[in-house]
């Protein structure tokens, strides 16, 4: 993400003030975020505020820290200035759906004002029909009162005091989809950013491991794996002492040679049962066994328990061109396409560079 945060550009601007259309923008796609988040069981977002919205290389906005979603679904984590805080957090401790529309509510603020107003202040204003006092004053002139008035609306019912009364994030894309201005334009050009177009390229001259993995054809990748065995392990840093052959050695090493049968056989679950024993075992590494278990879970319909092991294999073997090509076909299967064909990339361009060496 490499065009920093939306407190940045909003309250920290150097050379323009964010444009009301990339505000707009960055509303639908932050509603759009949590209603994704909502879809897949995560709807506790804990703490939203400007510092957690982060800009692509496309200036496109995107949400960002998830650890405390994912390690507390019980809602009782937050962490923001208690003048922002929703008001059933201060009654009882925790974090709902509702809490986070509320959140919502108060980035609504900070896109309308350019600024980190508390909600009972800004709420005392829209009271008083003084809402234009809210807005930002570098946007004079780039708004309509409909616009204007439309989105201090949208912020009030998300403000509710009662959280039954707040709208849902499915409802909140309706109302800002229809508030879209200039949707043609890239958020680059409306962020005011510099856009690195990616030069064109000759077709990649892939290696049959990475011709399979393009393709996610499972079958053959399974086929090229076992017939390359375990020849790239070699040259890997397995110091075993004496004292370490063990029983426990023993039945480590079992458990591979169980899995390899299992691996052979295309009894993926089993492989990947075995092959967890060996790894936990913890005494050798073998980037193979990582590549071996990648595409079992890939089997198992596992994309991402799979990258994770490519990854790994990886860390094990830096220069091993197979760790990419298998992430490659990972995030293919995870939909994330331009990565993957990045990764396709690197890979292919680490196995000429090797084969040349």
């Amino acid at each position: 993400m490499p065009n920093e945060t939306l407190a940045k550009h909003l309250f920290h601007w150097e050379t323009q003030p964010m444009k009301w259309a990339m505000r707009l923008r960055v509303a639908l796609y932050l509603a759009q975020a949590l209603e994704y988040c909502s879809s897949k069981g995560r709807a506790l977002y804990h703490d939203l505020n400007a510092y957690r919205i982060l800009f692509d290389k496309d200036g496109n906005p995107r949400l960002s820290s998830f650890g405390l979603m994912k390690n507390s679904r019980d809602g009782k984590s937050y962490s923001t200035n208690l003048a922002f805080t929703p008001p059933e957090y201060m009654r009882t401790g925790r974090v709902t759906p509702e809490s986070v529309v509320y959140s919502f509510g108060t980035m609504l603020l900070d896109l309308l004002s350019g600024k980190h107003i508390p909600p009972s202040h800004a709420l005392d204003l829209i009271r008083s029909k003084n809402f234009l006092l809210l807005m930002d004053s570098a946007l004079e002139g780039h708004f309509s009162n409909d616009e204007g008035t439309e989105l201090v609306r949208l912020a009030s019912r998300c403000l509710q005091s009662e959280a039954r009364e707040r709208p849902n994030a499915k409802s909140l894309v309706i109302s800002l989809m229809s508030l879209q201005k200039e949707a043609e334009v890239p958020s680059y050009v409306l962020l005011g950013i510099q856009h690195e177009t990616a030069p064109s390229t000759k077709p990649l001259s892939l290696t049959p491991l990475g011709e399979a993995c393009s393709r996610l054809d499972l079958t053959a990748i399974h086929e090229i794996l076992e017939g390359m065995g375990y020849k790239d392990d070699e040259g890997i840093a397995n110091e075993l002492s004496f004292q370490m052959w063990t029983s426990q050695m023993q039945e480590t090493l079992n458990s591979k040679k169980h899995g390899d049968t299992a691996f052979r056989a295309k009894d993926f679950s089993t492989a990947i049962d075995c092959y967890t024993q060996f790894i936990d075992g913890g005494t050798m590494v073998s980037p193979t066994v990582y590549a071996r278990r990648c595409l079992s879970y890939l089997m198992n319909d596992m994309p991402q328990e799979a990258l994770g092991d490519a990854m790994q294999a990886q860390v094990v073997s830096p220069d091993w061109p197979t760790a990419l090509y298998l992430q490659a076909a990972c995030l293919f299967s995870l939909g994330m396409e331009n990565d993957a064909r990045e990764t396709l990339k690197d890979g292919t361009n680490l196995e000429a560079k090797k084969n040349k060496n």
